[in-house]
């Protein structure tokens, strides 16, 4: 049976966490030079995140003292194999029903599209799962957690770049996909954005443009420079949401947010969103790139569309660099029965 007919939905991030979980960078996952950079900015984010709740820290064996040095006696390491780092993709997504028991999804991970080595990345969800005494549901289906978000009312959001795209499930149609994520994630309405940031090397992930602040209410990433490419992208992706509605027939309320001024490493621009962020209980972790009058704009909004949360801000420019930012190093674990 699915997690659907068994009663299990995934909870929106806002709910209440048990604890988080990260993977220690590798250099051999290819993060961009310098590499010791990354360390202290990781080790960063798992310690403000711990400020709020639990963290668990995933390292390669041959990394748990190094890992355990960086960041500090506050957070587990747990010895799990691992290539890359981020777990938003290649770890599972968690589940809960009516009697607050956990479950979680081990979705396919095949390195968004072939792109980088994925075997031992996905063998992490079902160990970690293992480990937790945590029930676990195979999907058939190619999928990172970064590609869809959704506000536990029974509407999620992703794109058809990404989800459709050759490389995950050249096999499946979109209406196929469709029924997969319903009985997976106990969905019942499916909004398709079209594309991603220009150059977004996940194909599109969702979690770079928009997403659920509560149910009803999305924020959005847009850019207003016409000479810009992400300016067609965010037009676009703008309409579709002005003239959505969510699983209970809802039309959505908008939230914008400018996006960060391009940056670059070496010739690369770098995909920068403010909307990488993550929910902690009680809190969010955000993202700024070091510039002061973009980044006090997005804070401003995000303080205004969470005024009961406390909004603490990391360096996201360091981790941009390979790839990803807050949202991408993490994924949450819902209070609730284990074991």
């Amino acid at each position: 049976m699915t997690p659907a007919e068994l009663g299990y939905k995934m909870p929106p991030e806002w709910a209440e966490h048990q604890r988080t979980f990260m993977e220690w960078p590798r250099k051999e996952a290819e993060w961009p030079e310098p590499f010791q950079a990354v360390l202290p900015a990781f080790a960063s984010i798992v310690k403000t995140i711990s400020g709020f709740e639990p963290v668990t820290v995933i390292t390669h064996p041959s990394l748990t003292n190094e890992a355990a040095h960086y960041c500090g006696s506050n957070v587990e390491i747990l010895s799990i194999e691992h290539h890359d780092s981020w777990i938003r993709d290649n770890g599972p997504t968690f589940l809960k029903n009516d009697q607050g028991e956990l479950a979680g999804i081990n979705w396919i991970f095949n390195a968004w599209g072939g792109k980088f080595p994925s075997r031992l990345d996905n063998l992490v969800a079902p160990k970690l799962l293992q480990h937790y005494r945590v029930p676990c549901f195979n999907a058939p289906l190619v999928m990172e957690g970064g590609s869809f978000h959704v506000d536990g009312e029974g509407a999620l959001l992703t794109t058809t770049e990404c989800l459709l795209n050759p490389n995950r499930n050249p096999h499946l149609k979109r209406e196929e996909i469709e029924v997969y994520l319903k009985q997976y994630l106990n969905v019942s309405k499916i909004i398709w954005l079209k594309q991603g940031w220009s150059g977004d090397d996940t194909d599109g992930h969702i979690d770079n443009i928009a997403c659920f602040a509560q149910p009803g209410v999305v924020i959005v990433q847009v850019c207003s420079d016409p000479e810009d490419p992400n300016y067609e992208i965010s037009q676009e992706n703008l309409a579709i949401l002005k003239n959505a509605s969510d699983a209970k027939d809802r039309s959505l309320k908008i939230i914008e947010i400018e996006q960060p001024p391009a940056d670059y490493y070496g010739d690369l621009r770098l995909t920068l969103s403010y909307l990488n962020f993550y929910f902690v209980t009680g809190g969010i972790i955000m993202p700024v790139f070091g510039n002061g009058k973009s980044d006090k704009a997005a804070l401003k909004v995000l303080k205004k569309t969470f005024p009961k949360r406390k909004i603490v801000t990391v360096d996201g420019l360091t981790i941009a660099r390979g790839g990803g930012n807050v949202h991408c190093l993490t994924q949450q674990m819902p209070v609730g029965k284990i074991g």
